[in-house]
């Protein structure tokens, strides 16, 4: 199996700037890079990696984190992918336990209960991967990230205000430094947040002209804002 960069990306659930970032930092390798065009090849091998990669991004791991675990010699492959899951089927079953819920209440019998098995999984992995991995200085450093919340806010600040930045200056939503700033958002948000597939981002973009809440805090870097960052990231995925 051989795929160019887009549709591993289209795969795999992330974007072609996440895995052009992972190639240079070193965690996922492409496979084979052409040496005349410079277009970048994925195999199974590389779906593997990614999987692995996956799975801690889900434990909200660091990405310096990761790369110094998946180097680990003790590491076991195929105790993560077993993992990871249990931890997708945990997961799956916890979204129809919230959509029954919620239909449950629509239809006016009350809220159903449900459990949480994904996070009480969730918890014992990365528990585990602490008292392995909690010496080094790639977890030291992914710990201290959950202390800085500040700085990881900032980041994003930073992103919405080159939003407002292109919006004050009339740049249309399908333009491609549009593109390049929804690229920018979701990797922010992964690399300091949670991991932001696409359609957590779709969502989003929903959102953040949906709840009052949301446009009013976004669109105090400038009017609009709230949804010019919506219409970019629905024309992004059109």
């Amino acid at each position: 199996m051989k795929m160019q960069i887009k549709e591993f990306a289209e795969l795999t659930g992330v974007s072609v700037r996440t895995l052009h970032y992972y190639d240079e930092i070193g965690l996922l390798k492409p496979s084979e890079v052409d040496a005349q065009t410079g277009y970048r090849f994925y195999d199974e091998k590389s779906l593997q990696r990614m999987q692995e990669i996956l799975f801690y991004r889900e434990l909200d791991f660091s990405l310096k984190t990761i790369a110094e675990i998946l180097s680990s010699p003790d590491y076991d492959k195929q105790q993560a992918l077993s993992r990871q899951r249990q931890l997708l089927l945990a997961k799956k079953e916890r979204l129809e336990q919230l959509i029954a819920a919620i239909d449950s209440v629509e239809k006016g019998e009350g809220f159903m209960k449900t459990n949480n098995e994904y996070e009480a999984l969730k918890s014992q992995y990365a528990e585990e991967a602490k008292q392995r991995w909690g010496n080094t200085a790639a977890y030291k450093e992914f710990e201290q990230r959950d202390t800085d919340f500040s700085k990881s806010a900032a980041l994003l600040d930073a992103v919405f205000e080159e939003f407002a930045v292109l919006n004050r200056d009339g740049i249309s939503s399908d333009d491609e430094a549009a593109k390049i700033q929804v690229e920018e958002l979701q990797q922010c948000i992964t690399d300091n947040f949670y991991t932001c597939t696409d359609d957590i981002l779709k969502g989003l973009g929903q959102m953040y002209v949906a709840d009052d809440r949301f446009r009013k805090n976004i669109d105090r870097y400038g009017e609009g804002t709230a949804e010019f960052v919506s219409a970019c990231i629905k024309q992004y995925f059109e």
